[in-house]
C-alpha cells in the first residue's frame, strides 16, 4: 500500500483485479483466496526476490506474516506450492486491467505528457523476447525448436509492449501478448502473428493517445503496416536492404535529399548524414504501400561508420523532421534496454523458473513480474518519498536487500533498522529529515 493520494484507486483497483481471479476450485478446500496467492506472488517480483521459495519461508513466520498483510493487503501467506497450485488456472489476461490503472494514473498525474515526442505523439515500440526455456519441462501452451543436438527445446515467449520517449530512462510497460497456440492454427505461433493480435485487440483502446508504433526490420512488411494504420496508428520501422529489395532498387540511382549536421559526443565530432525519399514501394507489385523512407550513418573524425540504420514510416519527412523522425526510430531499443532486458538482469529475474504449470503459471507469473516493473516505474515518477529514497540508495540491488529486510522487523524492531538505514546515507541535515520520515512505519503501514 503505497502512499499518496494518487496510490489509493490504483491499489483499490488492482486489489479487486486480484480477487476477481478465476477459480477453479471445489469443495471445502478453499482456505486462501485466489486474492492471497496473486498479492503473494505480486510479492516476490515486487520485492527482487530470486528466490520463490526463501521468499515464502520469510513471509510464513509471525513477523514477515505481520509485515507481508499490512504491505500488500494479505489476509493469509499461501505456501509457495499453494501459490503455483492456484495461479495456474488463472489466464494472463485477467490481470491486464491493472496495466489501464497504471496508464490512467499517468494521465491523471500528467505524466503521460511529458514522454510524448516527434510531432506530440507517444512511441510505443513492439518486441519480442523469451522469458522460459527447457528440453525437459514443458506444457500444452509451450512453442517448441529442434536444436543441433536432435533434442526438442520447448520455450515461451511474449511481445511486450511499452511506451518510450527519447532522453527518457523510463519506460511504460503496457499489456503484454504471449506467443501461445491459437485454436484452430496448425502452425507455430510467432512474435507477429502475437503482435497482429495485439494490434487488433487493443489498438481501439489506444487510439485517443496518437500513437506511433515502433519495431524492426520483423516488423516491416505490409500486412502489418496496414494493419497498424487500420488502427489509426502511425508507425516508425527499421528497414534494411536485405528483406527490402524493391525499396532499396527504387532508390538506386536517385539523387537522395540529404542532411549533414555535427554531433560533439564529448570527445570526437561525429558527422550525421541524412537521407531520406518520400513515397517509395514497400515490396515489388502495384498494390504496394507506399511509405517514407530515411537512413541515419554516424561517422567519426577519420570517416570510419560508427552506426547505420534506415527506417520505413507513414510520417511525411523533410529536411526539417528528418532528425526528429530518425530519433524517435532509434527509440525502439528502449523496449530491450528498458524493459526486456531491465527484466532479466536487473533483479527481476524473468527468465527464472518461477514455476511452471499445466497451464497458465508461466505466462500468469510473468504478467505479474513485469506489473511489479510498472509499479517501481509509477513509484519513480509520481511518488516523490519514493524518489528521494531511490536518490540516496541508488543501487537497485541495495535498494531492494533493504527493502527486503523491512518484512524480517517486527515493529518495534523496524525502528531500530530504519535509523541504521538512515545512517547509511550521506545527505544535509534537511533532506536527512525527510528521508528519515520516509522510513517510519506508518509510512509503509506497519
Amino acid at each position: 500500500r503505497l502512499q499518496g493520494d494518487w496510490s489509493s484507486d490504483v491499489c483499490s483497483s488492482d486489489l479487486q483485479t486480484l480477487t476477481s481471479m478465476p477459480d477453479s476450485r471445489t469443495g471445502k478446500n478453499i482456505r486462501y483466496q485466489m486474492a492471497d496467492a496473486g498479492l503473494s506472488a505480486f510479492s516476490v517480483f515486487f520485492m527482487q526476490d530470486p528466490s520463490f521459495l526463501s521468499h515464502q519461508k520469510a513471509m510464513a513466520d509471525r513477523k514477515g506474516r505481520s509485515n507481508v498483510e499490512s504491505l500488500f493487503g494479505t489476509h493469509e501467506v499461501p505456501s509457495d506450492n499453494q501459490i503455483r497450485s492456484l495461479l495456474d488456472d488463472v489466464p494472463p489476461h485477467h490481470l491486464f486491467s491493472m496495466f489501464d490503472a497504471g496508464l490512467q494514473l499517468l494521465k491523471d498525474t500528467d505524466q503521460l505528457k511529458t514522454f510524448r515526442s516527434f510531432k506530440d505523439e507517444l512511441l510505443m515500440p513492439l518486441d519480442g523476447t523469451e522469458y522460459f526455456k527447457s528440453t525437459q519441462i514443458h506444457c500444452p501452451n509451450c512453442s517448441h525448436r529442434k536444436l543441433k543436438s536432435g533434442k526438442t527445446q520447448y520455450f515461451h515467449s511474449v511481445v511486450t509492449p511499452v511506451l518510450a520517449c527519447p532522453g527518457r530512462e523510463h519506460v511504460i510497460p503496457l499489456i503484454p501478448e504471449f506467443v501461445v497456440p491459437q485454436d484452430g492454427h496448425d502452425k507455430q505461433d510467432c512474435e507477429v502473428a502475437a503482435a497482429k493480435r495485439w494490434l487488433t485487440q487493443y489498438g481501439k483502446r489506444y487510439q485517443d493517445l496518437r500513437i506511433t508504433i515502433l519495431g524492426d526490420d520483423l516488423y516491416c512488411h505490409q500486412p502489418l503496416c496496414q494493419l497498424i494504420l487500420a488502427q489509426q496508428f502511425n508507425f516508425i520501422l527499421t528497414c534494411l536492404p536485405e528483406s527490402h529489395k524493391t525499396l532499396y532498387e527504387h532508390l538506386a540511382g536517385i539523387d537522395l535529399p540529404t542532411v549533414i549536421r555535427q554531433q560533439w559526443t564529448g570527445k570526437v565530432l561525429h558527422t550525421y548524414t541524412y537521407r531520406y525519399l518520400n513515397q517509395v514501394p514497400l515490396k515489388d507489385g502495384d498494390d504496394a504501400l507506399l511509405v517514407n523512407w530515411c537512413e541515419l550513418t554516424i561517422t567519426d573524425p577519420k570517416g570510419k561508420q560508427r552506426y547505420r540504420n534506415a527506417f520505413a514510416t507513414h510520417h511525411l519527412i523533410s529536411d526539417k523532421t528528418v532528425e526528429a523522425i530518425v530519433a524517435a526510430g532509434r527509440a525502439r531499443w528502449k523496449v530491450e534496454n528498458e524493459n526486456n532486458n531491465t527484466l532479466k538482469t536487473k533483479g527481476y529475474n524473468l527468465e527464472h523458473n518461477f514455476g511452471h504449470g499445466q497451464q497458465h503459471l508461466a505466462a500468469c507469473l510473468a504478467t505479474l513480474n513485469i506489473l511489479a516493473l510498472l509499479f517501481h516505474t509509477l513509484l519513480d515518477l509520481c511518488d516523490a518519498k519514493y524518489r528521494l529514497l531511490r536518490a540516496h540508495l541508488p543501487s537497485r540491488k541495495t535498494f531492494f536487500d533493504d527493502l527486503r529486510a523491512l518484512t524480517r522487523y517486527s515493529n518495534s524492531q523496524y525502528e531500530v533498522f530504519a535509523l541504521k538505514l538512515a545512517t547509511k546515507v550521506q545527505c544535509s541535515e534537511g533532506k536527512n529529515k525527510a528521508f528519515s520520515h520516509f522510513l517510519l512505519p506508518e509510512i509503509w503501514g506497519l
